[in-house]
């Protein structure tokens, strides 16, 4: 127990150490550069000069900027601090008591420093299945990782498909009323897209998008036919448009079905059952 309490305490530890350099701006800590890319959308300019792999270009649909107003009327350092805590907050949900090692996984450190929206997509993945709106999340967002949604169809949960597609379909309504210019913008930003990197440095799948997509669709129909719904974080990340690094973060939704079957074979391990009835007995 104490081991235990000793691992949460350090993550806890980083990621409080880590947030309050981030709010007092201290650099080098303060650098953020995807989180960046979302607060400046409070400037209004969404997409002049905006491409991708160029650093610091916003590349999302007008939707998710608008839902983020609130934040981006903050102060950047508060903003950067509340994007960071976010991120950590998601990582201990997946991960819980494994957090700590779960950061001895590259692409899990680099995302919560650049601030992009991986381990959002993690808990999409994961706890969609139970709030379906949650997937309007990577639909307003990178899009094609919301193949996930494959599921309900397959599934024929169309409970759950009506609520995703219909809570999506309201964000971008409203989008589309308060700046239907930007959208035309960003449709045109996609159409001429061509999925290749230019300026942004680091480690990339370079392998085109079509087979990905197609790669993905075929797990989560495999998963959602037979039950396995752990499928999905790895479909998302197959279907992200250009496969970062740190994008491999997304995996981090394989955590809780992995701490749910530790915990399992944990519970029915016959030695531990057996100390526990005796111990009931006594």
């Amino acid at each position: 127990m104490k081991r235990r309490n000793l691992a949460r305490d350090i993550f806890v530890g980083l990621a409080i150490g880590f947030i309050a350099l981030r709010l007092a701006d201290v650099r080098p800590w303060d650098q953020s550069v995807d989180a960046y890319a979302y607060w400046s959308t409070r400037d209004g300019v969404l997409y002049e000069g905006s491409s991708v792999g160029i650093l610091g270009s916003y590349l999302y649909s007008p939707a998710f900027a608008h839902l983020l107003i609130p934040l981006t009327w903050l102060s950047w350092a508060l903003f950067n601090a509340i994007w960071t805590g976010l991120n950590c907050a998601l990582l201990w949900y997946l991960a819980g008591r494994w957090s700590l090692l779960a950061l001895l996984f590259l692409p899990i450190p680099l995302e919560i420093v650049s601030g992009n929206v991986h381990l959002i997509y993690a808990y999409v993945a994961v706890a969609g299945l139970r709030w379906p709106a949650l997937w309007a999340i990577p639909l307003i967002t990178k899009v094609t990782p919301g193949i996930g949604l494959l599921w309900f169809l397959v599934r024929r949960e169309w409970r759950n498909l009506a609520i995703a597609l219909g809570a999506t379909a309201a964000i971008v309504a409203v989008s589309v009323i308060l700046d239907q210019a930007a959208w035309r913008e960003w449709i045109a930003l996609l159409l001429n897209s061509d999925q290749a990197p230019t300026q942004t440095p680091g480690w990339y799948v370079p392998v085109p998008l079509l087979p990905r997509l197609v790669i993905a669709a075929m797990l989560v129909v495999w998963g959602a036919r037979t039950d396995r719904p752990w499928v999905l974080p790895v479909a998302m990340t197959c279907a992200l448009p250009l496969v970062w690094l740190n994008g491999l973060a997304v995996l981090a939704g394989l955590l809780p079905a992995w701490r749910k079957r530790a915990a399992e074979r944990k519970g029915t391990d016959p030695e531990r059952t057996a100390g526990i009835a005796s111990a009931q007995q006594a």
